[in-house]
């Protein structure tokens, strides 16, 4: 009797191999779609001035999870994206090439940009988040479809928030010196939007973000430096009625500019020169 059943499985076994080949000769047309992707204008040059030399990509077309699904955000308008990607390319990614090395960008960069057209609003606080850097690979802009890029000021909003995240970006790759933190250290708050900037600045912090911690003084210091002209950041520092909060700054810009020259031969005071003129070009 065993050796019944085991000859019916067996037959089976011989039945399920032929149907199974039998099968393998009728497959269906394919379910995967790999047709490629339709571009058009906007992708196209996004592809010939971030993707090919710089490996960056503008994720503009709306995906929810590149963004946190609790902030009620929503993608721009698609008219503002090339504006926004010329003052990247302009204000940013050419001023570092030039000053550091054709291929400064190519090397350090974030290798995505995430376009929201809406403000970002914090739960928690009464501030909104202009922008965030993820791992050191990825950045998202908010509130694009606000910008009016005919205005230096408007452009000068999505760069500050470029020039804060990629110093971050940069120490990553090169930590800052633990000293810089010791300058005033007595002053920084986890509360800090409660300060203005001029309060911050009274303080020795060039805004108030920058009286958060250390780490986010150091990267205000070169977002403020490079969203401005040189005369227009002495103005703001020597506007600074206390003596001794001119002197933490100037301190603390001294040490952003050994950064720069030491960890990237970089002129910081060429950067920013750079940096304004072609935002000045931008809206004229």
């Amino acid at each position: 009797m065993k050796h019944y059943i085991n000859t019916i499985k067996a037959l089976f076994l011989i039945l399920a191999v032929v149907m199974s080949c039998e099968d393998s000769n009728n497959v269906g047309e394919s379910q995967i779609n790999t047709d490629p992707p339709l571009l058009n204008d906007l992708d196209i040059w996004l592809r010939s001035n971030f993707v090919a030399p710089y490996n960056i990509d503008i994720q503009y077309k709306w995906d929810i999870n590149e963004t946190d699904v609790e902030r009620f955000l929503h993608p721009a308008f698609q008219s503002n994206v090339r504006p926004v990607a010329d003052v990247l390319l302009k204000a940013w990614i050419e001023p570092y090439n030039a000053v550091g090395g054709e291929n400064f960008i190519a090397k350090i960069a974030p290798r995505q940009f995430t376009i929201s057209g809406g403000f970002n609003f914090n739960p928690n606080s009464p501030t909104i988040t202009l922008g965030v850097a993820e791992a050191g690979v990825k950045i998202t802009l908010f509130n694009v479809d606000f910008l009016d890029f005919s205005d230096i000021n408007s452009i000068k909003e999505p760069l500050k928030t470029v020039q804060h995240e990629y110093a971050h970006i940069l120490n990553q790759n090169s930590p800052i010196d633990p000293a810089y933190g010791q300058i005033n250290p007595r002053d920084y708050d986890s509360n800090w939007f409660n300060r203005n900037d001029d309060d911050a600045r009274e303080l020795g912090y060039i805004t108030a973000y920058a009286s958060s911690q250390s780490s986010e003084d150091f990267v205000e210091m070169v977002s403020e430096m490079l969203t401005n002209s040189k005369a227009d950041f002495d103005a703001m520092v020597d506007g600074i009625e206390s003596a001794v909060a001119r002197d933490f700054i100037r301190r603390k810009e001294a040490m952003v500019v050994n950064y720069y020259q030491n960890e990237f031969g970089i002129d910081i005071y060429k950067l920013q020169e750079l940096m304004e003129q072609a935002t000045q070009e931008l809206v004229n």
